[in-house]
């Protein structure tokens, strides 16, 4: 699951940025002015950062550039009025990524923190090999035992499994695995992914009601245990 900071002295803002980002199944912190989003920055392992330009203690301009001379490249996507066009040239300047002008939509909105995240594809640990239990994955050949014989998972079994253990011990959602596994020219559901990791659990687990590996995290998605 994303993480976001929402940096916005504007209380209203600011709690409804983070109540729509957590609709969407972000997992969101908050600052309230500049000092502490700068601190939160540097201190939470954060994927995004919405940053308001206008702030006490630290202004958004300070922030970035503190950020990025400490070589934190976190993406930022900055928030700024109709009339603080030099100030939003100046954010792209020292570093940041986006901008949204406000009032802003919040399609719009979620639409760019979106393009971010796509363009920013963290360095993911790659895995061509795997092991855990007594089973073990070689994703190169697509084989995989379990107690030492072979199990006969599919393609779509195997990208399933493959994306949970790059992604261990980090919450999944159903969405992020459509999106990743299945791709957006497909339609299938969340039902369709509950299905499959099922089926996975009965081909690797030794308990398939009770999974140690495949966890099932409530209202969110899935999390590896390997």
């Amino acid at each position: 699951m994303k993480k976001i900071l929402v940096v916005e002295d504007d209380a209203a803002i600011r709690t409804g940025l983070a109540e729509a980002l957590g609709r969407e199944h972000y997992e969101v912190e908050t600052a309230a002015d500049g000092e502490e989003g700068f601190n939160k920055s540097k201190k939470k392992n954060v994927d995004l950062i919405i940053l308001d330009l206008m702030l006490p203690v630290m202004n958004g301009e300070e922030v970035c550039r503190s950020l990025r001379e400490e070589g934190i490249n976190t993406p930022i996507l900055i928030l700024t009025s109709k009339k603080e066009e030099t100030s939003k040239v100046l954010g792209l300047e020292l570093g940041a990524d986006d901008y949204v002008t406000k009032p802003f939509s919040l399609p719009e909105l979620l639409a760019r923190i979106k393009a971010i995240l796509r363009r920013q594809k963290r360095e993911t640990e790659k895995v061509d090999e795997f092991k855990f239990g007594n089973v073990k994955l070689d994703f190169r050949r697509h084989e995989a035992t379990r107690k030492g014989k072979a199990v006969a998972l599919s393609e779509r079994e195997f990208k399933v499994l493959k994306y949970l253990v790059e992604h261990r011990g980090e919450v999944v959602t159903r969405d992020m695995l459509l999106d990743e596994v299945w791709g957006y020219e497909s339609f299938p559901t969340t039902r369709t992914v509950d299905n499959y990791i099922l089926s996975i659990r009965h081909k690797i687990e030794d308990n398939p009601s009770r999974p140690k590996y495949i966890l099932t995290v409530h209202t969110s998605g899935y999390k590896f245990a390997g």
